[in-house]
């Protein structure tokens, strides 16, 4: 957008600036102060009501900033308080810790230190231009870069809903290309190996030959209930009752019910709680490391076992059995705690009447290309 405006005196005839035929910029007089020139493609010339060269000054300064004629331009809002005001909100929005840490870096660490370097104090700085530059500086893969672009898009999109811009300048931007992602559930053989493979788990620290009864109540809880690795590590014992367990998801709240099996419920029998109120935590310190400790316990497991894998394989497991026996895409987004869109994205190979609806027009184009 191309802006020239000028500001000039039109001198009256009594006026000594006029008699001495002064140029447009005399300012010892108080003749009314006129404007011309073009901002926004549009060309003006006009009387500004002012007498004041300040005062005239200030007017052209706003339209300019604003980019139209007769707007006055909003208050600046600088990148540092943009920022401050979006995790006050996130934090208001009681969000978990681990999501707070993860704007705070992304924000703070990433994009403010950026505009600091590059001189960019103000938000509307920001350009598609600046944006640019800075994604291109990113480290992350492929899925982590989709991650942090959407989270960069709803803080913009926040930013026009303070008022703050007008236009978000992230969705210029196109988002980073993510390959499909295979879902890998465990063969049931693969299961049954790893959970004999807790037998043979080092009997050593604090728990000693416990620690195989509690790998093994974990790891069927895990196969069993869908659950996520941090809602194992963090399941309170009152949560399992009558056979049954009521848990809320960490991940969206999500309140998740089920009938556990009677193996699964033996194993727990079998374990001596890690403290009054929880299975496998003892509530000290923060459960992001408890978690990290599980996950290091699973990684010599499946070592253990001679089977590659992750714990969230064990919910792929529950969902695709769930879907290739024919239980409904929302039934089973329902077990998992997130929605049936999710559901289908992640799944859509292993439910059922899809399948064999792909698998009918399949036939039907041998059938007409046989005849």
């Amino acid at each position: 957008m191309v802006v020239m405006l000028t500001i000039f005196r039109r001198h009256r005839i009594a006026c000594p600036g006029f008699k001495r035929a002064a140029p447009r910029r005399y300012r010892a007089c108080k003749c009314p102060i006129y404007v011309e020139g073009s901002i926004g493609g549009q060309f003006i010339k006009k009387a500004l009501d002012q007498t004041s060269w300040e005062a005239a000054s200030s007017i052209v300064a706003e339209w300019t900033q604003a980019g139209e004629i007769g707007k006055k331009a909003r208050k600046l809002t600088t990148v540092s308080e943009a920022i401050d005001a979006y995790l006050e909100d996130a934090k208001a929005r009681h969000l978990k810790a681990a999501t707070l840490s993860k704007l705070a870096t992304i924000f703070r660490k990433g994009l403010l230190a950026f505009a600091e370097h590059k001189g960019s104090r103000y938000l509307k700085q920001l350009d598609v231009s600046a944006l640019s530059e800075w994604r291109a500086s990113w480290k992350d893969a492929a899925l982590a870069a989709s991650k942090k672009y959407e989270r960069v898009v709803g803080f913009f999109y926040f930013c026009i809903r303070r008022g703050y811009l007008d236009r978000n300048p992230m969705k210029e931007l196109r988002p980073p290309k993510v390959a499909g992602t295979i879902v890998l559930p465990f063969e049931p053989a693969q299961v049954e190996a790893i959970i004999r493979a807790c037998d043979a788990y080092p009997a050593k620290g604090i728990y000693g030959a416990g620690n195989r009864t509690r790998l093994r109540a974990f790891v069927l809880l895990l196969r069993y209930s869908g659950l996520r690795i941090g809602d194992v590590v963090g399941l309170r014992r009152e949560a399992i009752k009558d056979g049954r367990i009521l848990v809320h998801a960490k991940k969206n709240q999500a309140p998740v019910r089920l009938p556990l099996p009677e193996r699964l419920l033996r194993a727990l029998e079998e374990v001596t709680p890690v403290s009054e109120q929880y299975w496998f935590y003892s509530g000290n310190g923060h459960l992001k490391s408890a978690v990290a400790d599980w996950q290091r316990s699973l990684r010599k497991l499946f070592t253990l076992a001679e089977v590659s894998g992750y714990p969230h394989r064990f919910r792929h497991t529950l969902a695709t059995e769930l879907l290739s026996q024919g239980v409904s895409v929302e039934i089973v987004a329902a077990i998992l705690g997130h929605s049936p869109r999710i559901t289908l994205k992640h799944y859509a190979p292993w439910v059922q009447s899809r399948q064999s609806q792909l698998e009918e027009s399949i036939k039907s184009v041998w059938v007409t290309t046989a005849s």
